[in-house]
C-alpha cells in the first residue's frame, strides 16, 4: 500500500539519513506508526512478512513515547532525579534507534530478495520467519542496552574504579565491552546505511529498465 511505502521512506529519513533525531522527525516518526498500526489492523493488509517487520518497526516508536514521559518525570523532579532514570531515558532512544535501523534494513533485504530471487526465496519470506527474525533482533537490542545501563551505573556509581579482585576485573572487562559495543554500533550504522543505499538502487534501476 502507498500508505506503508510513504511510512518507510518517512524512516528511512528519520534513521537512516539525517544525522540525528530532532524533535520534528520525532513528533512525525510517532504520528506515522500511531497510523501505521492502525493500518496494519486493517483486512485489506495482508498477512505477509513485509507486514510483520513494518509492524514491529511501528512498535518500535513506543520506546520512544517511554523515553519523553521519562524524560518529562526526571525534568519535572529537578536535580533530585537519580541518574539511572537519566540513563534510562537515554537506553530507550538507543534501543528504538538500533532496533528500527535494523529492521528497516531486513525490509530492504526482502525487497532485494522479491525483486531479484521471488521464486528461490519465496520459502524464507514467511510470516513465521520473520518473526523470529523480529524477535531475534529485539532480543539482541535489549541485550545491547542491559549492558548499557550496567556500564552508566558502574561509572556513575564509581563502582568499577573501587572495586578489587575478580569483581573489579569483571566490572572493567563489563565497562570495555560497553564501549566495543558502542565504538561497534556507530560502524554498523554506517555500514547499514551504505546497503540499504546499494540494495534501492538496485531495485530502481532494475524497475526503471523493465
Amino acid at each position: 500500500m502507498k500508505d506503508l511505502r510513504r511510512y518507510l521512506a518517512l524512516k528511512y529519513i528519520q534513521y537512516l539519513v539525517l544525522s540525528s533525531s530532532n524533535a520534528v522527525s520525532t513528533v512525525v516518526g510517532l504520528l506515522g506508526s500511531a497510523c501505521t498500526l492502525l493500518i496494519l489492523q486493517s483486512a485489506r493488509v495482508s498477512s505477509k512478512s513485509t507486514a510483520v517487520l513494518i509492524s514491529s518497526l511501528a512498535q518500535a516508536d513506543i520506546l520512544v513515547f517511554l523515553s519523553l514521559v521519562s524524560a518529562a518525570l526526571c525534568w519535572s523532579l529537578g536535580p533530585g532525579v537519580p541518574p539511572a532514570a537519566a540513563a534510562a531515558a537515554r537506553v530507550l532512544l538507543t534501543a528504538n534507534a538500533h532496533g528500527s535501523c535494523v529492521l528497516l534494513s531486513c525490509v530492504a533485504f526482502e525487497a532485494y530478495l522479491i525483486t531479484f530471487l521471488p521464486s528461490e526465496s519465496r520459502p524464507l519470506r514467511t510470516v513465521r520467519n520473520a518473526r523470529v527474525v523480529a524477535r531475534a533482533i529485539w532480543t539482541l537490542v535489549a541485550a545491547e542496552c542491559a549492558l548499557f545501563l550496567v556500564d552508566d551505573h558502574l561509572v556513575s556509581s564509581g563502582a568499577a574504579a573501587a572495586a578489587r579482585g575478580p569483581l573489579g576485573l569483571l566490572l572493567q572487562l563489563s565497562s570495555t565491552a560497553a564501549a566495543l559495543l558502542r565504538a561497534l554500533s556507530y560502524v554498523l550504522g554506517i555500514l547499514l546505511r551504505i546497503v540499504n543505499v546499494y540494495i534501492y538502487y538496485k531495485i530502481f534501476f532494475s524497475v526503471s529498465t523493465r
